[in-house]
Formats: C-alpha cells, sequence, structure tokens
C-alpha cells in the first residue's frame, strides 16, 4: 500500500471577518507561544505573535509542529490578563481566536489561552494574518482535550 502523500505547503490565511477569523483560530487551536515572541507596537498598530502550531491540516500520520506567524492591524489597544510580562522565557497556549462586535467593523478580538489568560485587542476593524515561516517537524505530541 502506497505511502500517504504529506502536503508541506505553507500555510498562509487572511481574514477580514469573523468567518475568516474563526478559520484562523482553528489553524491556531493549540499553538505555543513564548510571551517574550509577543510584540505590540502601538505606533503602527500592530500585535505581533511568533508561535509553534499543530499543524492540524496535515495529512501525515505523525503529529507535527511548525512555526507561524500571527499579525493582527488595525489595533487600538491591547489589554493583558494573566500573562506574566516579566517572564518573556514562560510558554502559554492558545486555545482560541474570538471576535467580539463592536461599532462597526471594529470590535475586540480576544486570543485565549490556557489557564484562564487571555490577550484583549481592540480593532478599528478585522485585519488578521497567519503565515507558516518554516518546515514542519514531528510534534513529542497530538494536543488533547477534556470534554
Amino acid at each position: 500500500m502506497p505511502e500517504p502523500t504529506v502536503d508541506l505547503t505553507p500555510l498562509g490565511l487572511l481574514a477580514e471577518d469573523a468567518d475568516d477569523l474563526s478559520v484562523i483560530s482553528a489553524a491556531l487551536q493549540d499553538a505555543v507561544v513564548k510571551l517574550g515572541d509577543i510584540r505590540w507596537e502601538p505606533a503602527t498598530r500592530q500585535l505581533t505573535l511568533a508561535l509553534n502550531r499543530y499543524r492540524w491540516e496535515g495529512e501525515s500520520r505523525t503529529s507535527e509542529r511548525v512555526r507561524a506567524g500571527l499579525q493582527l492591524g488595525s489595533v487600538l489597544s491591547v489589554q493583558a490578563r494573566k500573562l506574566k510580562r516579566d517572564a518573556p522565557r514562560a510558554v502559554v497556549e492558545l486555545l482560541d481566536v474570538a471576535f467580539e462586535p463592536g461599532e462597526a467593523p471594529g470590535g475586540v478580538i480576544l486570543l485565549k489561552f490556557a489557564g484562564g489568560a487571555d490577550l484583549r485587542c481592540q480593532v478599528e476593524c478585522i485585519d488578521a494574518v497567519l503565515t507558516d515561516v518554516s518546515a514542519p517537524w514531528p510534534a513529542k505530541s497530538k494536543p488533547t482535550h477534556q470534554d
């Protein structure tokens, strides 16, 4: 029986509405990020995260992760809750990226992390880009979730 074809095409996604953002959220479920790899640039109104994301879309029989970048544009402000700013090497697991509508087309993009931590980003509009920036590598394990 032939081996399944492994897709190594880097993922690249753009979100301009809540439905698009839910696709990015699915791709980022269980991504891990060092707190020092989260950068808020008020002058350019951008929030950037460098993450190691689990490749849920991969057809490989093995679990894989890939280095990826998430950039949110049109960010007016960022509030952090339960994230240790003085621990840049601390690692957190991203569980969800959600949108709470406000005055159209703006609202809040909420990045929810394990342990009840989150980043609340007030945005003018949804302007998000997710891009893989490395080749995949074997993951130690496949993420699991309790019901």
